[in-house]
């Protein structure tokens, strides 16, 4: 065993952003491998009940100096991966002093390790504010006598990533796409396991001082090919028409209106995927021990892995991506469509849970059955399975069971039901339901509603029954209160 894995096994690895869509992936790899693990959260309850047994966390904030300094206590390696883009006020300043922060607790605490995931750009940078930050970012934290094993990363894809989910909803949704230049722009795209693969391996790693290791895949492509890889890949058919001029603020407002991406956020991403972003310097296969993906692959174990990953951290699961907080009516996650509803019962968590466990069959859907009965009659006329199915058992439920057109996708008893629809739509649909139980000793219900649309008619059907829906979920979820009260 080297030295640096003595110190490793006897400390704690301090991991930042694991609230976020790299950092909450990145913590269930290094959990699964044994290390022990400190998160510094600014919302810490955003991380109960995903935290294994040798995880602890911390709250703390990058911008407050005296939050970190016991976070960082007994820490040989400690990840840096966050960043400010979704923030209403001035996120390069914000960047810049949450990282004069790490860097100094860091010193003081003698942690011997820093590991940073920054952006990589091929080309002067010093019009995008995004990459420019990114950039200063890591000669801040290299600015010490600790080490800094910096990754600059080109385009990320896997399910649930900025970049993935733009093109995944562009092309899913458009069939004549204007393309502005921006679009047919360079890049070297890493597919999100490798990502994940370098940051682990950067652990153990014996290296002597500060490095910094520019990552891609195996293909350079534009935009634009990714968007023709995706659509070769789901089997679209999708026009593509350039135009010489869009600008970033244009852009932007467009990728809000049809992507996941908040406008404010989508201006700072056109700043830098207007850059290129291909690999100067490769990181050879030797030094981390396996060869990087091309984009085919990458696209199709992101799309293979999605319904797995579903559950699990999307670039959306951080706060700071969206700015919004509170509760949600009918939101976009990723290219999936939702209306999520919470409502707090005093009755135990298993009380509440009860209707839950019986919906469906004889015991209909609590609102609105007549409506559930005629959705159930057209889908049998186009050759669905309609709702005569029912159910197996009226008060049990087991993974796989079918619950008039719903198949039991997942099941934890007196905690969650996801149903998947096996109904005819443009696209996938599922239901949710978690109860879980607040300080007081009741419960609080949670009902989602999640639609996969393929296509402008996906679409058009959420957004045209989307108030009959709003109709039937609100009634639907008061009822399930209303009824876990009764029993």
């Amino acid at each position: 065993m080297s030295q640096t894995e003595k110190s490793i096994e006897h400390s704690r690895i301090l991991l930042t952003g694991s609230t976020g869509y790299i950092g909450g992936r990145l913590l269930g790899i290094l959990e699964s491998s044994g290390y022990k693990i400190r998160c510094l959260a600014r919302r810490p309850e955003y991380l109960e009940g995903r935290l294994g047994e040798n995880t602890e966390v911390m709250e703390g904030d990058l911008l407050n100096f005296e939050s970190l300094l016991p976070a960082m206590e007994g820490i040989h390696t400690a990840y840096y991966l966050v960043h400010s883009m979704g923030t209403k006020g001035d996120f390069e300043e914000e960047d810049r002093q949450a990282a004069r922060n790490f860097r100094k607790a860091a010193e003081i605490s003698g942690v011997s390790r820093i590991v940073y995931l920054g952006g990589l750009c091929s080309r002067d940078y010093s019009g995008s504010p995004h990459m420019r930050s990114r950039r200063e970012v890591g000669e801040i934290l290299r600015g010490s006598k600790i080490q800094v094993l910096e990754f600059q990363a080109s385009i990320i894809i896997g399910s649930g990533s900025l970049s993935f989910e733009l093109v995944r909803s562009l092309v899913e949704r458009l069939p004549v796409m204007i393309i502005p230049r921006w679009v047919c722009t360079e890049a070297q795209p890493v597919a999100l396991k490798d990502v994940l693969a370098y940051l682990t391996a950067a652990i153990g790693k014996e290296i002597e001082g500060d490095q910094i290791f520019e990552i891609g895949g195996r293909d350079v492509i534009s935009y634009r090919g990714l968007m023709e890889e995706y659509a070769k890949q789901r089997g679209l058919k999708r026009l593509m028409v350039p135009v010489p001029v869009l600008s970033p603020r244009l852009s932007s407002l467009w990728l809000g209106l049809v992507t996941p991406v908040y406008a404010r956020v989508g201006r700072k991403l056109i700043d830098s995927i207007r850059l290129p972003t291909v690999v100067q310097s490769p990181v050879s296969p030797d030094d981390f021990g396996f060869e990087p993906a091309g984009v085919a692959d990458a696209i199709a174990d992101a799309l293979r892995n999605e319904d797995q990953e579903f559950a699990q951290t999307r670039w959306s699961d951080a706060h700071s991506s969206s700015g919004l907080s509170g509760e949600l009516g009918g939101v976009r996650l990723g290219a999936r469509l939702l209306d999520s509803r919470r409502i707090n019962v005093n009755v135990p968590p298993a009380q509440a849970f009860r209707p839950i466990r019986r919906i469906g069959g004889k015991t209909g859907w609590y609102f609105g059955n007549w409506l559930w009965s005629i959705r159930g009659l057209i889908d049998l006329m186009v050759g669905g399975v309609g709702i005569r199915r029912g159910r197996r058992d009226p008060e049990s439920l087991r993974l796989g069971d079918t619950v008039d057109w719903w198949r039991v996708a997942a099941y934890e008893p007196g905690e969650k039901v996801l149903l998947e629809a096996e109904m005819k739509v443009p696209g996938r649909a599922w239901l949710e339901f978690v109860v879980e139980e607040t300080e007081e000793g009741g419960a609080t219900v949670t009902q989602t509603a999640v639609f996969d649309p393929v296509g402008l008619p996906g679409m058009l059907y959420w957004y045209l029954l989307y108030p009959l829906h709003t109709l039937i979920f609100a009634g639907m979820i008061r009822a399930i209160a209303k009824q876990s009260k009764d029993i």
